[in-house]
């Protein structure tokens, strides 16, 4: 499968599962841990819109910093999922790959669709049967996005999009995306 670069000042819906549909995070810790490395590889070179961490798969919305090189960002792509493998591999006492593959990307081109993959992303855990609320799911960024607390996540760019927090969570909470190939995620 050929893979496109990553390139600066794009957004990129960015995803992946376990490797033979093993789960990615195996304890809860796992989810902060893999929160703590993204912060640590990929605020350099990226904004983080939202994501949402799924036992087996994760969805990373993600806008690529203006004048970074594609060598540089993906260096810092491949730092942060190396990291997060090798750390599960020695805590699990486990070889081998724990990804499928190298991490999936699509360049978002368009406001509407952006939006839509937001709350697909939100959404992800009720889908997949996760939990019967979306919005109490805690390894997602809803919550961040809707609070006033302190966070790295992009918050008022994606509140603007949908022009308030308020229509940002109704947009949630009474839209449920049609799940296109486009949007879908293969399990």
């Amino acid at each position: 499968m050929k893979y496109e670069n990553l390139t600066s000042d794009q957004y990129y819906h960015v995803y992946n599962r376990g490797n033979n549909y093993e789960n990615l995070f195996k304890e809860n810790r796992n989810y902060i841990f893999f929160l703590d490395l993204m912060k640590r590889h990929l605020l350099e070179v990226t904004e983080i819109l939202c994501y949402c961490l799924l036992k087996n798969h994760f969805h990373l919305l993600i806008k690529t910093k203006e004048n970074c090189t594609d060598s540089e960002i993906s260096q810092k792509f491949s730092n942060f999922f190396n990291s997060y493998s090798k750390a599960i591999n020695r805590a699990h006492k486990r070889n081998g790959s724990l990804f499928k593959d190298r991490f999936s990307r699509k360049k978002i081109e368009s406001e509407d669709y952006l939006k839509e993959l937001i709350i697909y992303i939100h959404l992800n855990p009720t889908h997949h049967g996760f939990t019967d609320e979306f919005s109490t799911y805690p390894h997602s960024s809803f919550k961040s996005l809707i609070s006033t607390k302190k966070t790295l996540l992009a918050r008022e760019f994606v509140l603007e999009l949908f022009d308030s927090n308020e229509n940002f969570q109704y947009s949630h909470k009474t839209k449920i995306p049609e799940l296109d190939e486009e949007i879908t995620f293969e399990q």
